[in-house]
């Protein structure tokens, strides 16, 4: 029998036509370019999906087509009387004959990456009862010789996992229930730690991939957090500007200023969300829906404000915090002779803004000194509570992303049952985001390190959101 060592594990995912292959394939391999239908049979050739993290492939999988002609192909193997030795001969042979047979075009490309050292991974629908049709099939790779297991796939409501598990156990030596529209990253973890078992060769290179792959997580968390404080500090600094040619602007022009300010906010948040969908391979994702999630829920609606932004109570008190800081500089600068009078006035006047300005953004200046060169200035970004309401958009954006399954194909649909700043946003935590939200608004230079604490705030609130 030739050597059939890799650099890397390789697995050929098998089974009958429409019983959630490509799904397979496609959530293991975090690739939403694999193509899924509904349709048995779509799958007529071997494809090859590698999962490369840093330029390493951690292992490769082929999604094959399903098996045609199963029992006319046993019939064949059967007519030799071989040792259980030789019959990975007969497989080979089998190849051989019939690689231009059109009629056994399935089978053939389905057993040539096993023949070439693939393992196996037998996919069955869990939800369809058990049927002697499948033996033949199973059979049929136990020829091979080489390591298997199988999967257990829940397409539909009814189950029938426990006969299946009671049939496949004569067959293969590990049997797994996996759902690829449900799988969560523990749940991949906790298949390859069963594809380790497989072959003891494969056991340290996808041990060593485990590691790999759990870094490879982390990072995509680091790098989503990144993004996301990227977008906040843009959003809340960035200044529109409108040339003028008369000494004052018309109330078109204001008009138009706002419309540009606005839309330039949504293009930062639409930048935002495909490069968050790139780093988790979901490339795909915004040709299914182009506003992804939220269902046309606008940045600057009531609705999201009323999902991602803050309560009236928490604005009130975000701005008094605020306005008790401008107030305390004032009591500092007096030397406390109005016994802490300008912290309570700061912090009126700060909570009141914050209640009053709900729906406000930012103010729009008439700038310039010379006729002729004036100019509508809108920013940067004065409302409190918008920062909460890009902020927590993007928090469920990326979360939302990082966890959704790589078979899926439907419409992604904005799913909340109550305000997301609950599930991370406490008093001290607000505290600390608005130190840098003043910041950020102030138009003062933000230093690097200034950025990065920022940014271990939003990373700290993503783990425990995805996790």
């Amino acid at each position: 029998m030739p050597s059939r060592r890799h650099a890397y594990p390789k697995f050929a995912v098998v089974g009958h036509p429409n019983k959630g292959k490509s799904s397979i394939v496609s959530t293991l391999a975090f690739d939403d370019a694999v193509q899924i239908s509904d349709t048995p049979g779509s799958t007529t050739k071997k494809q090859s999906f590698p999962l490369t993290v840093d330029g390493k492939i951690l292992y490769e999988l082929f999604d094959t087509p399903g098996f045609q002609r199963a029992r006319r192909v046993l019939a064949w193997f059967e007519k030799y009387d071989v040792s259980a030795d030789k019959k990975y001969e007969v497989v080979q042979a089998f190849i051989n004959e019939h690689r231009d047979d059109e009629r056994f075009n399935d089978e053939v490309e389905l057993l040539e990456p096993i023949m070439a050292g693939a393992g196996i991974i037998y996919v069955v629908d869990g939800s369809k009862p058990y049927g002697e049709e499948y033996e033949a099939e199973m059979e049929i790779l136990r020829w091979t010789g080489q390591p298997s297991m199988a999967l257990i796939n829940l397409i539909d409501d009814t189950n029938y996992v426990e006969e299946w598990k009671r049939a496949l156990g004569h067959y293969f030596k590990m049997v797994r229930v996996f759902n690829p529209m449900e799988a969560n990253f523990t749940q991949h973890l906790n298949l390859l730690e069963s594809m380790a078992q497989l072959n003891e060769e494969w056991t340290d290179p996808v041990k060593t991939s485990i590691i790999l792959f759990k870094q490879y997580h982390e990072q995509r968390i680091e790098q989503s957090a990144n993004n996301i404080a990227q977008l906040v500090y843009r959003s809340l600094s960035h200044i529109e500007q409108f040339s003028l040619t008369d000494e004052d602007a018309t109330t078109e022009e204001r008009d138009e200023i706002q419309s540009s300010y606005q839309m330039q906010l949504r293009t930062y948040e639409q930048e935002s969300q495909k490069k968050i969908e790139k780093i988790w391979n979901h490339d795909h994702l915004q040709k299914v829906q182009e506003s992804l999630l939220f269902e046309g829920m606008d940045l600057f609606s009531k609705e999201s404000a009323s999902i991602f932004g803050l309560t009236r109570k928490e604005l009130l008190i975000t701005g008094a915090t605020g306005g008790a800081v401008t107030g305390a500089g004032i009591d500092l600068l007096l030397g406390g002779s109005m016994l802490l009078l300008g912290s309570a006035i700061g912090a009126l006047v700060g909570g009141s803004g914050a209640f009053f300005g709900f729906n406000e953004l930012s103010d729009i200046k008439v700038l310039g000194q010379n006729l002729g060169k004036k100019y509508l200035e809108m920013g940067p970004m004065k409302n409190l509570n918008f920062p909460y309401i890009l902020l927590n958009r993007a928090l469920y954006h990326a979360s939302e992303v990082a966890s959704r399954s790589h078979a899926l194909r439907s419409v992604a649909k904005f799913e909340m049952g109550k305000s997301f700043t609950e599930r991370w946003v406490d008093e001290s935590t607000r505290k600390s985001l608005e130190k840098f939200h003043s910041k950020f608004r102030s138009g003062d230079e933000v230093k690097a390190e200034e950025l990065k604490e920022y940014e271990s705030l939003i990373l700290t609130a993503l783990k425990n959101i995805i996790d």
